[in-house]
């Protein structure tokens, strides 16, 4: 459609070029013609003596065909082409014509000879008037071919270029519309088009910013509301007796008792959903905003105020040890607190008030170590409380998981061991986001970190006391 578009144009004005310097070439075979007549008339005007004429013909160049023949005087000069009736009116209208004639055409000039009138004729053949109309129109047409090629090819790239553009806002505007708020578009096309790609791409980051905060608002929220529960559930757990004989309290103490074990289910309960809520909304939120960053120091160091308080109510000996200088990590602040709240939460939550426990933190070949340990009867099976991401103590089992999906998230890992303590160590490694890169060998392990590790293990296992473990 767009070749026959640029041809008709084309021809719309070559066709009027090409008739007009057909024209140009018969008004000059024409106008030759003229000149070569008038050096008869001219000759005629001195003398009509049958010599003279003769060597005026014969100056006006041309071959015989083309020589101009004068009509009426005592002799022709030779045979002409005009018929009689065009050779009448040019006497008789006393003035110069142009007549088609066999072959061509014929310009008649009609000469006053006293009582007389002659006509001169001179006659211009078809290949004069017609003088190089093949080359002339081999050319145009070649003129012609190349502008529609031109035009074809320079209509067809903006036509591509609108399509393209046009396409990558229909794509980023579906992709929108399926919930992927990181869709954005390429600003191509004409202007217009481009200036539309700028602005879907600053509503798209608009409506992705609002739903990161605003799960982001979700999430924190929870997190707060799981911080005080905590906090009533120990409050609750500590106005309980631990002497269960159902014999020995009156039945307003018995009512009382009851009121409280509803009470900690209701908290135990709500931890959970809140929990739950923490998880999806996290995962939400980190699959939107993509990897980001945070001061590990910075995080231990605002959770520790609060957990700190809890453990001087309870008695709790602590201590927090290299959390002094800036340590980066490639997870949001956010995630962090909320793994490591989740970790010392389970601390709080399944060993006895009074029992010690160290936040440390540290930056050791290409990894941040966050180490939680504690001074409690540890954990029966590791392996498995960090695979199931459930409690059999009748919690919701996510501390762990929630650490672990924060640890992986920052390309590190989360495991457990004995602590110095005597009790449980669970340890969140973090990618170090400003380590060299580390030589490995060909079990994809760091050989010193992996002897570290293995002098560690053999350390806390001389260390370890013999408790009984409990499950997390």
């Amino acid at each position: 459609m767009t070749g026959g578009v640029c041809a008709l144009v084309a021809l719309a004005f070559l066709l009027p070029l090409a008739v007009s310097l057909g024209d140009r070439v018969r008004a000059e075979a024409i106008a030759d013609a003229a000149r070569r007549s008038a050096l008869v008339t001219g000759a005629l005007a001195v003398s009509t003596e049958p010599a003279a004429v003769e060597r005026a013909v014969t100056a006006s160049g041309g071959d015989a065909t083309t020589r101009p023949v004068v009509h009426g005087l005592d002799g022709d000069t030779g045979q002409g082409r005009a018929d009689a009736t065009d050779l009448d009116r040019a006497r008789a209208e006393r003035r110069s014509m142009v007549v088609d004639v066999a072959g061509g055409a014929a310009r008649l000039d009609p000469v006053v000879l006293g009582d007389r009138v002659a006509v001169v004729e001179v006659f211009v053949p078809d290949s004069a008037l017609d003088r190089g109309a093949g080359l002339r129109w081999l050319l145009l047409g070649a003129v012609a071919a190349a502008l529609v090629g031109s035009a074809v090819v320079v209509v067809d790239r903006v036509a591509t270029r609108t399509v393209f553009a046009t396409r990558g806002l229909i794509d980023g505007a579906l992709a929108i519309g399926d919930g992927d708020l990181a869709a954005r578009v390429e600003p191509t096309g004409p202007r217009e088009l481009a200036e539309a790609g700028h602005a879907f791409n600053q509503m798209a980051e608009r409506l992705d910013a609002a739903r990161t905060d605003e799960r982001e608002l979700v999430a924190d929220l929870s997190h707060r509301l799981r911080t005080p529960l905590t906090v009533l559930r120990l409050d609750a757990e500590a106005l309980e007796s631990d002497d269960t004989s159902v014999g020995t309290f009156s039945q307003a103490e018995l009512d009382h008792r009851r009121g409280i074990r509803r009470i900690r289910q209701a908290i135990v309960t709500l931890e959970g959903e809140i929990d739950v809520l923490i998880k999806t909304t996290r995962k939400a939120v980190t699959h939107d905003s993509g990897p980001a960053m945070c001061d590990v120091s910075e995080v231990v160091r605002d959770r520790m105020v609060f957990w700190s308080a809890l453990a001087g109510d309870q008695n709790r000996p602590h201590r927090v040890s290299g959390a002094q200088l800036r340590i980066p990590a490639p997870v949001p602040r956010a995630e962090l607190a909320a793994a490591l709240d989740a970790v010392v939460g389970n601390v709080f939550r399944y060993t006895p008030q009074g029992t010690a426990f160290e936040v440390a933190v540290s930056r050791r070949d290409g990894y941040v170590a966050i180490r939680i340990d504690d001074a409690g009867p540890g954990i029966a099976d590791p392996d498995r409380a960090l695979r199931r991401g459930a409690s059999d103590r009748g919690s919701t089992g996510l501390g762990l998981d929630i650490a672990k999906r924060v640890a992986m998230q920052a390309n590190g890992s989360v495991s457990i061991d004995r602590a110095q303590l005597g009790g449980a160590s669970v340890v969140m490694l973090l990618a170090d986001p400003e380590a060299t890169p580390r030589q490995v060998n060909r079990f994809g392990l760091v050989g010193r970190m992996a002897r570290d590790s293995r002098d560690q293990k053999s350390s806390a296992r001389r260390r370890w006391p013999r408790r009984r473990p409990t499950d997390r």
